[in-house]
């Protein structure tokens, strides 16, 4: 008999921190968590009233959520995750969506040499040990879930300064997440989403040309929002998604280049 009353991709009961979730892409997974059921943890570095904000709309919703502040560019990663779990308990879902911005405001006029120790530590090295920390803490509960963000482009290549950089650490991202898995199965699942072209900040303030690059190099002729990263991440996470782990998948509107 098919049960025509149970939610797709619910996550009811569940807990959920989402790094970077003041604002963009860390935002939208962090309310799609909230609608889905679950309890949302969200961490912010510097922006602790757009963190506030993302808290009240998920309260004011009828959802659980609360905020957590770290600045992973200097903080211990060790602690960060203890505290975590002392605060607020077991947690089921970990998102590392946290990334420097090098595109917009003060990140965009670091050098070259800047930006990649900036992206090493925060992009990577955050990436990497709340990954293992978490999952380990996950492995020993007995269930749990990791989510990292990479970039489509990262493995095909793509001209200029920032699309270096970029590829150096995200290539870095998804190789983890697909080793990570399979150390960390099968108690816990470690997936990663690849967006393409997403109209964060930067994307609001681009270029005509650059517009029209994105219209060319999907095929869907749409910029991607933060909320369909959201979807899919929702899914990932949810039990729906149970025998998914260590696949990188490209969020991109069909774009191959």
């Amino acid at each position: 008999m098919i049960n025509r009353q149970r939610e797709f991709a619910s996550l009811a009961g569940k807990t959920a921190l989402v790094t970077g979730a003041s604002s963009g892409i860390g935002r939208a997974i962090a309310e799609e968590f909230a609608a889905a059921g679950a309890r949302v943890i969200v961490h912010y570095s510097s922006s602790k009233l757009k963190a506030q904000e993302v808290v009240d709309q998920i309260q004011n919703s009828g959802g659980e959520s609360d905020c957590v502040q770290a600045d992973f560019l200097t903080d211990s990663f060790s602690r960060f995750c203890e505290n975590v779990w002392k605060e607020s308990g077991p947690i089921d879902i970990w998102v590392n969506n946290a990334g420097v911005d090098l595109l917009t405001g003060e990140g965009a006029t670091l050098t070259y040499e800047e930006k990649l120790e900036r992206l090493l530590r925060v992009d990577v090295t955050a990436s990497v040990r709340l990954s293992k920390l978490a999952g380990n803490k996950m492995k020993e509960h007995g269930t749990g879930t990791i989510l990292t963000i990479g970039w489509d482009q990262a493995d095909r290549g793509m001209e200029g300064d920032s699309a270096e950089l970029f590829s150096t650490a995200k290539n870095a991202v998804m190789g983890f997440t697909r080793s990570l898995a399979v150390s960390l199965a099968p108690e816990v699942r470690v997936n990663c989403i690849a967006p393409g072209w997403i109209r964060t900040a930067w994307g609001d303030q681009a270029s005509q040309d650059w517009q029209e690059r994105v219209m060319n190099e999907t095929p869907l002729k749409r910029w991607g929002l933060p909320e369909d990263l959201a979807k899919l991440a929702r899914f990932l996470v949810s039990d729906d998604a149970n025998y998914l782990t260590g696949q990188v998948i490209n969020a991109n509107g069909g774009a191959i280049r």
